[in-house]
Protein backbone atom coordinates (compact mmCIF):
# COMPACT_ATOMS: atom_id res chain seq x y z
CA UNK A 1 0.00 0.00 0.00
CA UNK A 2 1.70 3.35 -0.96
CA UNK A 3 1.27 6.27 0.54
CA UNK A 4 1.67 10.04 0.10
CA UNK A 5 2.08 13.41 1.74
CA UNK A 6 -0.62 16.42 1.73
CA UNK A 7 1.65 18.82 0.81
CA UNK A 8 0.22 22.27 1.48
CA UNK A 9 1.40 24.43 -1.27
CA UNK A 10 1.26 27.84 1.11
CA UNK A 11 3.39 27.09 4.06
CA UNK A 12 0.08 27.84 6.31
CA UNK A 13 1.47 31.36 6.38
CA UNK A 14 5.11 30.30 8.13
CA UNK A 15 3.53 27.65 10.52
CA UNK A 16 2.19 30.97 12.24
CA UNK A 17 1.45 29.55 15.46
CA UNK A 18 3.82 27.09 15.76
CA UNK A 19 1.11 24.14 15.97
CA UNK A 20 -0.33 24.94 12.96
CA UNK A 21 -4.12 25.54 14.01
CA UNK A 22 -6.30 28.47 13.60
CA UNK A 23 -7.24 31.23 16.04
CA UNK A 24 -10.64 32.28 16.15
CA UNK A 25 -13.11 30.71 18.67
CA UNK A 26 -16.42 30.62 17.04
CA UNK A 27 -19.83 28.79 17.77
CA UNK A 28 -19.91 25.06 16.05
CA UNK A 29 -22.06 25.65 12.73
CA UNK A 30 -24.39 22.40 12.50
CA UNK A 31 -24.41 20.63 9.43
CA UNK A 32 -27.92 19.02 8.55
CA UNK A 33 -28.41 15.98 7.79
CA UNK A 34 -30.99 14.19 5.27
CA UNK A 35 -33.27 11.50 7.08
CA UNK A 36 -34.04 8.52 4.57
CA UNK A 37 -37.52 8.93 2.32
CA UNK A 38 -40.41 7.65 4.44
CA UNK A 39 -42.12 4.78 2.52
CA UNK A 40 -45.94 4.74 2.33
CA UNK A 41 -46.08 1.29 2.55
CA UNK A 42 -44.57 -1.62 4.64
CA UNK A 43 -43.90 -5.09 2.46
CA UNK A 44 -42.68 -8.37 3.71
CA UNK A 45 -38.87 -8.27 2.77
CA UNK A 46 -36.30 -11.45 3.27
CA UNK A 47 -33.62 -11.03 6.36
CA UNK A 48 -30.95 -10.21 3.93
CA UNK A 49 -33.23 -7.36 2.20
CA UNK A 50 -33.83 -6.15 5.70
CA UNK A 51 -30.05 -5.90 6.27
CA UNK A 52 -29.33 -3.67 3.56
CA UNK A 53 -28.73 -0.36 3.60
CA UNK A 54 -31.21 2.15 2.01
CA UNK A 55 -29.50 3.47 -1.37
CA UNK A 56 -28.45 7.47 -1.22
CA UNK A 57 -30.76 9.95 -2.61
CA UNK A 58 -29.03 11.66 -5.91
CA UNK A 59 -28.01 15.10 -5.09
CA UNK A 60 -29.78 18.14 -6.23
CA UNK A 61 -28.37 20.73 -9.42
CA UNK A 62 -27.68 23.47 -6.43
CA UNK A 63 -25.98 20.40 -3.91
CA UNK A 64 -23.94 19.61 -6.57
CA UNK A 65 -23.04 22.80 -7.70
CA UNK A 66 -22.18 24.04 -3.98
CA UNK A 67 -19.90 20.95 -3.30
CA UNK A 68 -17.87 21.78 -6.80
CA UNK A 69 -17.37 25.08 -7.29
CA UNK A 70 -14.64 26.82 -5.44
CA UNK A 71 -16.28 28.16 -2.30
CA UNK A 72 -13.08 30.82 -1.37
CA UNK A 73 -10.59 32.78 -2.65
CA UNK A 74 -7.05 31.69 -2.83
CA UNK A 75 -5.58 32.44 0.82
CA UNK A 76 -5.18 31.11 4.14
CA UNK A 77 -7.76 30.78 6.34
CA UNK A 78 -8.94 29.62 10.17
CA UNK A 79 -11.43 27.28 9.99
CA UNK A 80 -13.68 24.87 12.05
CA UNK A 81 -13.01 21.41 12.14
CA UNK A 82 -16.10 18.69 13.14
CA UNK A 83 -16.07 15.17 13.06
CA UNK A 84 -18.66 12.58 14.22
CA UNK A 85 -16.83 11.09 17.18
CA UNK A 86 -15.48 12.14 20.40
CA UNK A 87 -12.32 10.10 19.92
CA UNK A 88 -11.26 11.90 16.65
CA UNK A 89 -10.84 15.81 16.89
CA UNK A 90 -8.07 18.30 16.98
CA UNK A 91 -5.50 19.10 19.85
CA UNK A 92 -7.71 21.23 22.97
CA UNK A 93 -4.92 24.03 22.19
CA UNK A 94 -6.33 24.41 18.34
CA UNK A 95 -9.82 25.27 19.78
CA UNK A 96 -11.46 22.82 17.34
CA UNK A 97 -10.11 24.94 14.66
CA UNK A 98 -7.24 24.03 11.87
CA UNK A 99 -5.62 26.22 9.44
CA UNK A 100 -7.30 26.00 5.83
CA UNK A 101 -5.38 27.05 2.84
CA UNK A 102 -7.00 27.51 -0.37
CA UNK A 103 -4.98 27.63 -3.96
CA UNK A 104 -6.53 27.72 -7.48
CA UNK A 105 -9.19 26.85 -6.18
CA UNK A 106 -8.43 23.75 -4.17
CA UNK A 107 -8.58 23.64 -0.83
CA UNK A 108 -6.17 21.98 2.02
CA UNK A 109 -7.25 21.86 5.48
CA UNK A 110 -4.03 21.21 8.58
CA UNK A 111 -5.32 19.58 11.39
CA UNK A 112 -3.11 19.11 14.56
CA UNK A 113 -4.22 15.82 16.95
CA UNK A 114 -4.18 15.36 20.17
CA UNK A 115 -1.42 12.69 20.24
CA UNK A 116 0.21 10.29 18.01
CA UNK A 117 -2.21 7.23 18.33
CA UNK A 118 -3.14 8.40 14.77
CA UNK A 119 -1.36 6.71 12.35
CA UNK A 120 -2.21 7.65 8.84
CA UNK A 121 -5.50 9.24 7.43
CA UNK A 122 -7.29 8.13 4.16
CA UNK A 123 -9.85 10.81 2.27
CA UNK A 124 -12.80 8.03 2.17
CA UNK A 125 -13.94 4.81 3.42
CA UNK A 126 -12.02 2.54 5.24
CA UNK A 127 -12.61 -0.32 3.18
CA UNK A 128 -10.69 1.66 0.19
CA UNK A 129 -8.19 2.51 2.51
CA UNK A 130 -6.95 -1.01 2.66
CA UNK A 131 -7.18 -1.15 -1.28
CA UNK A 132 -3.73 -2.05 -3.22
CA UNK A 133 -2.86 1.51 -4.49
CA UNK A 134 -4.62 3.30 -1.70
CA UNK A 135 -2.96 6.50 -1.25
CA UNK A 136 -2.45 7.32 2.55
CA UNK A 137 -2.22 10.65 3.93
CA UNK A 138 1.26 10.73 6.40
CA UNK A 139 1.52 12.92 9.58
CA UNK A 140 4.11 15.30 10.35
CA UNK A 141 5.01 15.78 14.13
CA UNK A 142 4.64 19.35 15.57
CA UNK A 143 5.22 20.22 19.30
CA UNK A 144 2.57 21.72 20.66
CA UNK A 145 2.55 23.75 24.01
CA UNK A 146 -0.51 23.40 26.70
CA UNK A 147 -1.55 26.45 29.08
CA UNK A 148 0.16 24.96 32.19
CA UNK A 149 3.50 24.68 30.23
CA UNK A 150 3.78 21.20 28.85
CA UNK A 151 5.22 20.28 25.87
CA UNK A 152 4.38 17.70 23.53
CA UNK A 153 4.92 16.07 19.89
CA UNK A 154 2.05 14.87 18.24
CA UNK A 155 0.74 13.81 14.69
CA UNK A 156 -1.08 16.75 12.57
CA UNK A 157 -1.93 16.27 8.84
CA UNK A 158 -2.83 17.66 6.22
CA UNK A 159 -6.35 16.71 4.42
CA UNK A 160 -8.29 17.52 1.21
CA UNK A 161 -11.63 19.40 2.21
CA UNK A 162 -13.74 19.17 -1.34
CA UNK A 163 -16.26 22.12 -0.18
CA UNK A 164 -17.10 23.62 3.01
CA UNK A 165 -20.36 23.12 5.40
CA UNK A 166 -21.13 19.60 4.80
CA UNK A 167 -19.90 15.99 6.11
CA UNK A 168 -17.67 14.13 3.64
CA UNK A 169 -15.73 10.87 4.75
CA UNK A 170 -12.30 10.40 6.30
CA UNK A 171 -11.10 7.44 7.24
CA UNK A 172 -8.51 6.61 9.99
CA UNK A 173 -5.71 4.29 11.58
CA UNK A 174 -4.59 3.98 14.97
CA UNK A 175 -1.45 1.99 16.38
CA UNK A 176 -3.96 -0.97 17.00
CA UNK A 177 -3.68 -1.57 13.11
CA UNK A 178 -7.77 -0.68 12.94
CA UNK A 179 -9.11 1.21 9.85
CA UNK A 180 -12.92 3.50 10.88
CA UNK A 181 -14.69 5.12 9.22
CA UNK A 182 -16.08 9.13 10.27
CA UNK A 183 -17.23 12.07 8.92
CA UNK A 184 -15.87 15.32 8.99
CA UNK A 185 -16.63 19.08 7.99
CA UNK A 186 -14.97 22.17 7.60
CA UNK A 187 -16.67 25.11 8.05
CA UNK A 188 -16.60 29.23 9.46
CA UNK A 189 -13.67 29.82 7.10
CA UNK A 190 -11.58 33.44 8.94
CA UNK A 191 -9.07 35.22 6.27
CA UNK A 192 -5.73 34.94 8.19
CA UNK A 193 -2.96 38.10 8.14
CA UNK A 194 0.63 37.32 7.60
CA UNK A 195 1.20 37.03 11.42
CA UNK A 196 -1.52 34.39 11.75
CA UNK A 197 -3.85 37.24 13.48
CA UNK A 198 -7.19 36.89 12.20
CA UNK A 199 -8.59 39.51 9.11
CA UNK A 200 -12.23 40.17 10.40
CA UNK A 201 -12.45 42.90 7.61
CA UNK A 202 -11.98 40.59 5.20
CA UNK A 203 -13.62 37.71 6.77
CA UNK A 204 -15.85 35.29 3.96
CA UNK A 205 -15.13 38.08 1.56
CA UNK A 206 -14.72 36.17 -1.62
CA UNK A 207 -14.05 37.79 -5.01
CA UNK A 208 -16.46 40.42 -6.17
CA UNK A 209 -17.00 44.30 -5.85
CA UNK A 210 -18.50 45.88 -2.26
CA UNK A 211 -19.01 48.91 -0.93
CA UNK A 212 -17.11 50.71 2.87
CA UNK A 213 -17.66 53.67 4.62
CA UNK A 214 -13.99 55.48 5.50
CA UNK A 215 -12.83 58.26 6.59
CA UNK A 216 -9.73 60.34 6.27
CA UNK A 217 -7.35 61.75 8.75
CA UNK A 218 -4.54 64.17 8.92
CA UNK A 219 -3.72 67.21 6.54
CA UNK A 220 -5.36 70.00 7.17
CA UNK A 221 -8.63 68.57 7.55
CA UNK A 222 -9.70 70.06 4.11
CA UNK A 223 -9.34 67.41 1.82
CA UNK A 224 -11.76 64.82 2.02
CA UNK A 225 -12.59 61.07 0.10
CA UNK A 226 -15.28 59.63 -1.36
CA UNK A 227 -17.34 57.41 1.04
CA UNK A 228 -18.46 54.87 0.51
CA UNK A 229 -15.77 53.87 -1.26
CA UNK A 230 -15.31 51.06 -4.14
CA UNK A 231 -13.72 47.83 -2.82
CA UNK A 232 -12.14 44.90 -4.89
CA UNK A 233 -11.74 41.69 -4.36
CA UNK A 234 -9.61 39.31 -6.58
CA UNK A 235 -7.46 36.67 -6.02
CA UNK A 236 -7.81 37.05 -2.40
CA UNK A 237 -6.09 40.86 -2.99
CA UNK A 238 -8.28 44.12 -2.23
CA UNK A 239 -8.04 47.18 -3.94
CA UNK A 240 -9.54 50.33 -2.95
CA UNK A 241 -10.86 53.10 -5.15
CA UNK A 242 -10.02 56.45 -3.13
CA UNK A 243 -11.75 59.39 -5.26
CA UNK A 244 -10.41 62.78 -3.96
CA UNK A 245 -12.27 66.23 -3.28
CA UNK A 246 -9.55 67.67 -4.95
CA UNK A 247 -7.80 67.58 -8.47
CA UNK A 248 -4.68 68.32 -7.51
CA UNK A 249 -3.38 64.83 -6.30
CA UNK A 250 -1.29 63.90 -8.92
CA UNK A 251 0.39 60.58 -7.18
CA UNK A 252 -0.51 58.70 -4.21
CA UNK A 253 1.93 56.25 -2.07
CA UNK A 254 1.50 53.34 0.14
CA UNK A 255 4.32 51.26 1.99
CA UNK A 256 6.59 53.59 -0.26
CA UNK A 257 5.11 52.39 -3.88
CA UNK A 258 3.86 55.20 -6.10
CA UNK A 259 0.48 55.11 -7.43
CA UNK A 260 -0.80 57.25 -10.37
CA UNK A 261 -4.12 58.52 -11.33
CA UNK A 262 -6.51 55.89 -12.94
CA UNK A 263 -8.16 59.19 -14.69
CA UNK A 264 -7.44 62.78 -16.46
CA UNK A 265 -10.21 64.40 -15.70
CA UNK A 266 -12.02 65.69 -12.42
CA UNK A 267 -11.15 64.78 -8.85
CA UNK A 268 -8.18 62.55 -8.27
CA UNK A 269 -9.19 59.02 -8.55
CA UNK A 270 -6.66 56.16 -7.28
CA UNK A 271 -6.45 52.66 -6.74
CA UNK A 272 -4.45 51.37 -4.19
CA UNK A 273 -4.21 48.20 -2.20
CA UNK A 274 -5.46 47.51 1.35
CA UNK A 275 -4.18 44.19 3.14
CA UNK A 276 -6.30 44.69 6.70
CA UNK A 277 -9.27 46.25 7.13
CA UNK A 278 -9.29 45.91 10.38
CA UNK A 279 -6.18 48.42 10.50
CA UNK A 280 -5.77 51.86 9.70
CA UNK A 281 -3.90 52.57 6.45
CA UNK A 282 -1.30 55.05 6.16
CA UNK A 283 -0.61 56.89 2.76
CA UNK A 284 0.69 59.51 1.41
CA UNK A 285 -0.74 62.23 -1.17
CA UNK A 286 1.21 64.40 -3.33
CA UNK A 287 -0.53 67.52 -4.08
CA UNK A 288 0.05 70.55 -6.49
CA UNK A 289 -2.20 72.84 -5.00
CA UNK A 290 0.50 74.55 -3.34
CA UNK A 291 2.91 77.08 -5.44
CA UNK A 292 5.19 73.72 -4.81
CA UNK A 293 4.50 69.95 -4.86
CA UNK A 294 4.32 68.64 -1.69
CA UNK A 295 3.48 64.92 0.30
CA UNK A 296 1.00 65.08 2.93
CA UNK A 297 0.50 61.93 5.20
CA UNK A 298 -2.98 60.74 6.01
CA UNK A 299 -4.86 57.88 7.23
CA UNK A 300 -7.39 56.12 5.82
CA UNK A 301 -10.09 54.05 8.63
CA UNK A 302 -12.14 51.75 7.53
CA UNK A 303 -15.93 51.08 8.95
CA UNK A 304 -15.80 47.05 8.49
CA UNK A 305 -19.27 46.43 9.41
CA UNK A 306 -20.44 49.15 6.54
CA UNK A 307 -19.51 46.58 3.84
CA UNK A 308 -22.17 45.38 1.70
Amino acid sequence: MKTRNKTVAVILAGLFLLSGCGNAAAPQQSVPTQAPAETTEAPTVSEAEATEAPAEAEPTEEEAEVKTEPALADGVYSARFDTDGSMFHVNEVCEGRGTLTVKDGEMTMHIVLPSKNTVNLFYGLAEDAQKDGAELIDPVIESVTYPDGLEEEVNAFDIPVPYLDAEYDLALIGTKGVWYDHKVSVSDPVVLTEEGAEDAGAEALTDGSYEIEVSLEGGSGKATITSPAELTVEGGEMTLKVEWSSPNYDYMKVEDVKYDPVNTEGNSVFLIPVADLSQPLEVIGDTVAMSEPHEIEYTIVFDEDSIQ
